[in-house]
C-alpha cells in the first residue's frame, strides 16, 4: 500500500472509532452490537435487531442516525399499517381544468429507516419494504423513485411475543445483511443506564461522519483484498450449512432443514472487509470471517423440530461448523 493509501486508511479508522465511541456514550455496554451495526452501515446492508422490549434497540438506531448524520424516519409497524403508509401514495391535485396525480413520498424516503417491531405488520406491508431494501428504489404506479443514498433499514422485533405478530418470511429475512441479538445488560451496565436515563442530563451526541463520506468509505472497503485461502474458508462455511451436501457436519445433518443462500457468502465477505478496516488492516483475516459469520448466518439457517426439542440454537450450529473447519485446517 502507498503512503497516501496508508494515511487514508488510518484517517478512516480514526473516524470510525470516533463514531463507535460517540454511540457508546448513549448506549451503555452492547459493544459488539454497536460494532456490528457500524459494520453493516459500512458494508451497505440492512440490519434486524432482535431482543425483548426495553433493551435500547430504538435508542441505538437514533444514536446511529445522529452520529452518522443521516436523515432519519421511524415507522411503527402495526397490524393496520398499509403499504402506502410506508412507501407513499399518489394524490389527485387540481391543475386548471384537469386532475393530475402527484406522488407524495412516505417515511421510507430517508437515509436511515427504523422499522420498529417489523413483525407486527401484515405480510403485505412487510413486503412493501422489500424493493427498498434490495433495490434502493420505490415503484408507485408506472414510475420508479430512487431512495436517498446512503440508504439502509434497521428493523427491530420481539422474539418472545407471538400474539398479533407475523413472522418474516425467509425471502425477506435474507434481505437483511445481519441479524443482531440484543441481550440483557449486566448489573453494572444496568446501573450506568439508570444513571443516564433517570438523571436530568442526557448525552448530546455529535455528528462525526456525513452520508457522502460513508459512500466514499464503501468504495475503499470494496477494494480490500481477500486471499484465496480466506475466500475458500468463507465458501466452506456456507456450503457446510447445507445438510444435503456430502460431508456436511453431523450437527447440520441432524438439526438443519435448509442452509444459507449465496447472499450469506456475500454478506460475510462484505462485512469481513469492513471489519478488517475497523481493525486497521488492509487485508481480510480468518478472524474477521469468524466474527461476522454469526450475525450473517443466524437468520439464514432454518432449523428443524428436533433442534427446537433438543434446545440447539443456530449460534451453536454455526460454532460447530467453524470449529470443525478450523480443526481440518490445523
Amino acid at each position: 500500500m502507498s503512503i497516501n493509501g496508508e494515511q487514508q486508511l488510518k484517517d478512516m479508522v480514526d473516524q470510525i472509532n470516533q463514531c463507535e465511541a460517540e454511540i457508546g456514550r448513549a448506549i451503555i455496554g452492547q459493544k459488539d452490537i454497536i460494532r456490528q451495526t457500524i459494520l453493516a452501515i459500512l458494508a451497505d446492508g440492512n440490519v434486524l435487531l432482535e431482543g425483548v422490549p426495553g433493551l435500547g434497540k430504538t435508542e441505538l438506531v437514533k444514536a446511529v442516525s445522529k452520529v452518522f448524520q443521516m436523515s432519519f424516519s421511524r415507522i411503527q409497524f402495526t397490524p393496520d399499517l398499509m403499504p402506502a403508509d410506508v412507501t407513499g401514495t399518489s394524490l389527485i391535485l387540481k391543475e386548471g381544468d384537469r386532475n393530475v396525480f402527484q406522488f407524495e413520498p412516505g417515511p421510507v424516503f430517508a437515509q436511515l429507516v427504523l422499522a420498529d417491531e417489523i413483525n407486527r405488520a401484515t405480510p403485505k406491508t412487510q413486503a412493501a419494504l422489500l424493493e427498498a431494501m434490495q433495490e434502493k428504489t420505490v415503484t408507485a404506479g408506472r414510475k420508479t423513485y430512487e431512495l436517498p443514498q446512503p440508504f439502509l433499514v434497521l428493523a427491530t422485533q420481539n422474539p418472545i411475543e407471538n400474539e398479533g405478530t407475523y413472522p418474516l418470511p425467509e425471502a425477506q429475512l435474507d434481505r437483511f445483511l445481519f441479524k443482531i441479538q440484543v441481550s440483557f445488560p449486566s448489573k453494572q451496565e444496568l446501573k450506568e443506564i439508570l444513571q443516564i436515563t433517570t438523571g436530568n442530563e442526557r448525552p448530546q451526541l455529535s455528528s462525526v461522519i456525513a452520508g457522502e463520506e460513508i459512500l466514499e468509505m464503501r468504495k475503499i472497503i470494496n477494494q480490500i483484498p481477500v486471499s484465496d485461502a480466506v475466500m475458500d474458508y468463507v465458501l466452506s462455511i456456507v456450503v457446510a450449512t447445507h445438510p444435503e451436501v456430502e460431508g456436511a457436519p453431523e450437527v447440520v445433518r441432524r438439526y438443519v432443514a435448509a442452509g444459507a443462500s449465496p447472499r450469506a457468502a456475500q454478506a460475510i465477505i462484505k462485512t469481513a472487509r469492513a471489519r478488517a478496516v475497523m481493525e486497521g488492516r488492509y487485508n481480510v483475516a480468518f478472524e474477521d470471517v469468524r466474527y461476522v459469520a454469526y450475525p450473517a448466518l443466524r437468520h439464514r439457517l432454518i432449523t428443524n423440530f428436533e433442534a427446537i426439542a433438543d434446545g440447539v440454537t443456530v449460534d451453536r450450529i454455526i460454532e460447530e461448523i467453524i470449529r470443525g473447519l478450523d480443526r481440518k485446517n490445523v
